[in-house]
This record gives C-alpha cells, structure tokens and sequence, in this order.
C-alpha cells in the first residue's frame, strides 16, 4: 500500500506535445527514488496503465534507461531494474574515473577551443544548488549540471575514444540513485571551478589534479551510502 502511494505520488499523466520525454522521466525517477526497487522486474503494461499511455512510450523509454544503465533487458524475461552499485563496484568506478578524467581534464587544458573554454566556464559557474522537494526531483537539476559540465570537459579533450569510455559509466545516474550527498553542492561548486580555471589558462597538470581532487572528494561524499545501506530504517534521499 506505502509502495503504491508512493508510485501514484511519482506519476502524472504524460503530456501529448512531450510524450516519449515526460514517460522516459517518469520512469526515471521511479528508478532513482527506489519506488521501482533495484532489481525488480519492470511491469511494461502496469506502468503504460499509470501514466495513461499505450505500452509503446514505455518501451521507448525502457530502451533509454538501459542505454543510461538504470535497467537491463534479458531474452523472454523483459526489463529489470539494475542493482545498486555494491562497494567494490563502488570504488572501481571511481578508479577508472580518476584515470580517465584526470587524463581528459590535461588534455582539454591544451586541445580545447576557445569557445569549449568558454562553455566550461559558464557551466562551471551555473547555479547547482539543490532545489526544493523530495528525492530524486530535489537533486535532478544538480544531476544533470554535473554530468553536463563533465560532459563538456570529455568533448573538449578531443578524443572520442575518451568521451565515449566515459559517458558509458554514467557514474552521475549510479551515484546518485545510490545515494545523493545532501550538502555536496556547494564543495562541487568550488571544485568545479578550480577545474574550469586551469582548463582556461591552458595548464595541463593543473587541470589533472583538479579534476583527480574533485573526484577524490566526490568518493569521500559518497562514502556514507554505505553505512545507509546497512541500515534499512534509514530512507532513501533523506538528509
């Protein structure tokens, strides 16, 4: 019953003009907030019923969230949503992060065009504070600022190998389903700067480790999410 009042309080009926966008991040939150559990079997036509849509704009956006990682698809058994990262799994992210960044960050300092630079620094200075409301809505903003900054930086490096390797992790979506530091924007803001200026003056090993420490502190923000996971009273997203 809890479960279900909270699914009807996640859902809306999709608008006709944004259909296939407003399913896709329905869907998603109920990935993010948990009300669709990590690795639960994902029932295409119970949720085509809750957001009055016909099965197809689900599928559709199923196939999205299994590109971003958030669901997987298995022959003749349908979607699943993926388990949360375990701290082994965890800290291997971070590790490939560290290598591939901190490399992507040196390499946009001395190969990104002046109007890459200019982006960077605009969207290092872009407003990521955490806005108001519950779960995953509360933080979407900062998701998607975050990712979007270290998106530009991978494009910047100009290697697609790199960008691409990259944007496969999408670390931003796992960590934050996982668990969303409620006090982390403001470091990230901070840091995030200190990347953009060494990007701009075009110091590569500056840029390596801003981007290393950024990612270093980031790990240690994340690290409560497991003593959260190891205490089932606590709920999910709150501060």
């Amino acid at each position: 019953m809890a479960q279900q009042q909270a699914r009807e309080g996640r859902l809306r009926p999709a608008r006709r003009l944004t259909l296939a966008e407003d399913v896709y991040e329905s869907i998603k939150t109920l990935v993010m907030d948990h009300i669709l559990p990590p690795g639960e079997r994902v029932n295409i036509d119970a949720l085509a019923r809750e957001l009055d849509v016909s099965p197809t704009p689900v599928r559709e956006a199923l196939a999205r969230l299994e590109a971003d990682g958030l669901v997987r698809k298995r022959p003749l058994s349908g979607y699943t949503t993926t388990p949360l990262l375990n701290r082994a799994e965890f800290d291997d992210l971070f590790d490939v992060r560290l290598l591939l960044e901190g490399a992507t960050a040196g390499r946009a300092a001395t190969h990104a065009t002046a109007v890459q630079r200019q982006r960077i620094s605009a969207e290092a200075g872009a407003n990521i504070d955490v806005e108001a409301g519950d779960g995953y809505r509360r933080h979407a903003t900062f998701t998607t600022l975050d990712a979007t900054f270290h998106d530009l930086i991978a494009e910047a490096a100009g290697s697609p190998l790199l960008r691409d390797s990259i944007t496969r992790l999408h670390a931003h979506l796992h960590l934050h389903r996982l668990y969303f530091p409620p006090n982390g924007a403001p470091d990230t803001t901070i840091e995030h700067q200190r990347i953009a200026d060494a990007i701009i003056a075009g110091d590569s090993p500056a840029a390596v480790d801003a981007m290393r420490a950024h990612l270093t502190a980031a790990r240690e923000r994340h690290l409560p999410a497991f003593d959260r996971l190891r205490a089932p009273e606590a709920p999910h997203g709150s501060a």
